[in-house]
């Protein structure tokens, strides 16, 4: 368990599993090692902090225009932008493997995923393979990929690009999107691990 709830009904978040140490414990602030030796914050402990954030977990699927077939990649760094005009974005790395494949398609598929989604979010992270072996999906109106199990589904294209870092920001204008399943809860990356939050 992440975070107790004490007296009454508070949110608590539940650990599922621990990318980096097995555990739900953190790593002890030290401040040495957070800056290197050129007053630059250490990149080990920029992700420790930010892992404070807690964040959902989506699955961004397209049909790959050169094979016809399903492709998609996990991601953790999801937001709203706007609502007029609808927008939302995510970041991707420039190392992603499967990104060239997804961005070449005309739509994608934001499916925000449930808690007892953590072994496609596993799959979809993977380097290689076919990451859609044993996957159930059905297509959106745009023919995008919406996986079974997925809270929701947001359709959309891409509205612009921006390389920031070791990543690029990509902005999606919304043209569908609607609830899905009914999984008691989302899927959540807290502090290296995921969880499952309960209300």
């Amino acid at each position: 368990m992440f975070a107790a709830g004490g007296g009454g009904r508070r949110p608590r978040l539940v650990a599922v599993h621990d990318t980096a140490t097995g555990t739900a414990a953190a790593e002890p602030y030290s401040p040495n090692g957070a800056q290197g030796a050129d007053g630059s914050v250490n990149g080990d402990h920029f992700r420790s902090v930010l892992g404070h954030f807690a964040t959902g977990v989506v699955a961004i699927t397209a049909i790959d225009p050169e094979s016809g077939g399903p492709c998609g990649l996990a991601a953790n760094s999801f937001t709203s932008v706007s609502l007029d005009p609808p927008l939302v974005a995510f970041c991707v790395a420039h190392t992603s493997s499967s990104w060239p494949k997804v961005r070449e398609a005309a739509r994608h598929c934001i499916n925000i995923l449930g808690e007892q989604q953590l072994p496609v979010c596993r799959q979809l992270a993977a380097k290689g393979g076919d990451k859609f072996r044993d996957l159930a999906w059905n297509p959106s109106p745009s023919g995008t990929p919406i996986l079974e199990g997925a809270l929701a589904w947001i359709d959309c294209s891409i509205e612009a690009e921006y390389v920031a870092g070791d990543h690029v920001i990509v902005v999606a204008r919304v043209h569908e999107l609607n609830t899905h399943g009914n999984g008691d809860g989302p899927l959540v990356f807290f502090r290296g691990a995921y969880g499952r939050f309960h209300a």
